[in-house]
């Protein structure tokens, strides 16, 4: 069994789930540590001990365990270490994850993005960064991996119409999530995050390029992490953060950074991402027909209760779910009827000029 400061590593945001699942390792080793991982680099990993940060390497027999589940480690795991002779530290166990964020690549591949995370903040510019299609996007998959959603508006001091913004983002999200406009640079309107900022607890923040996330780590956590501003003319953000990474905060909480990220395929399936437009899933109840698609039929409940651009980018998000579901052959056997079908309006528009 390994031994292990809870104290110490409340700091980083150990928590009860798993200081249980870490004391059932089977680790005969007395100097084992338990660690958690706060950069994953090419050659090697970053982890913590509550004080210090150090490299590490993965034990070969761990990675080929690894390999064959399909896992790696990422920002945010726990993981016990210890030290070989020459003073070397080597992973030698992975605890499962309790949480898990992760996205799906245009390819299919899930990459995962944070693990063992409590509160997702999710970070959007009230600038030119201000998409309410892209904040669902964040906000469904966040929702299927069951972590706490906050929507932390920035750059409130410089935007225009915020009242305006605002009104449109509460119209369109779920009322459970909260939902704040403020300045990230400044510790009085951060302030407002408190609840979520205790100690052991794990945010993560979500957002694209330039929409205040490293300013947000900055105040959070008392640093200077460098910023970035936004290209003029267009106002994409200059990516800032170029790696997930872990730190501090003065309240006792921990925050992993993660780069900026606009092009995002939920890591769920068609009921699981369904369930976090529970709007649309409670309407639908009472539509005249059960299997209704919310697009032409009759008794409808949904079209014209439902922001039209929120009901197209929740069919968007499902079809990305369902692709994601397909298997090779099936992708094959959509592709070839999609050009049986193309081909036959084709040959039907001949026959009409005919």
């Amino acid at each position: 069994m390994i031994a292990f400061d809870f104290a110490q590593l409340r700091l980083i945001g150990l928590q009860q789930a798993i200081a249980s699942a870490a004391t059932q390792l089977d680790i005969s080793s007395p100097t084992a540590q338990l660690m958690r991982v706060c950069a994953v680099h090419r050659d090697s990993i970053i982890v913590h001990d509550g004080l210090l940060e150090q490299p590490a390497k993965i034990l070969p027999r761990l990675l080929h365990e690894l390999q064959e589940h399909d896992t790696i480690l990422t920002v945010g795991d726990w993981v016990a270490a210890e030290a070989d002779g020459h003073g070397a530290l080597w992973i030698t166990a992975h605890l499962s994850p309790v949480t898990q964020i992760a996205r799906r690549g245009n390819d299919g591949r899930r990459q995962l993005l944070a693990s063992n995370v409590d509160t997702a903040l999710l970070v959007m510019g009230l600038d030119e960064d201000f998409n309410p299609r892209r904040l669902e996007r964040y906000l469904s998959i966040v929702l299927a991996a069951q972590v706490t959603p906050v929507v932390v508006l920035s750059k409130a001091d410089v935007a225009d119409d915020v009242p305006g913004k605002l009104a449109q983002l509460r119209q369109r999200l779920p009322p459970h999530v909260p939902l704040f406009a403020i300045d990230t640079r400044h510790a009085y309107d951060v302030a407002i995050l408190e609840p979520w900022l205790s100690a052991g607890q794990t945010l993560v923040l979500l957002g694209s390029s330039g929409a205040g996330k490293s300013s947000l780590t900055n105040t959070l956590c008392a640093t200077e992490q460098a910023t970035n501003g936004v290209r003029h003319g267009d106002g994409r953000g200059r990516h800032t953060t170029t790696a997930r990474s872990l730190h501090l905060c003065t309240s006792g909480a921990c925050i992993i950074d993660t780069p900026g990220l606009r092009s995002w395929r939920a890591d769920a399936d068609v009921e699981t991402l369904a369930a976090t437009f529970d709007d649309i899933a409670a309407l639908a109840a009472t539509c005249q027909f059960r299997d209704c698609q919310h697009a032409s039929e009759p008794g409808c409940a949904v079209r014209g209760a439902v922001d039209g651009d929120r009901l197209r980018n929740y069919h968007k998000l499902l079809r990305d779910a369902r692709r994601s579901e397909e298997t090779p052959l099936e992708r094959i056997a959509a592709r070839a009827k999609w050009k049986t079908i193309l081909k036959a309006g084709l040959e039907r528009g001949k026959d009409k000029r005919r």
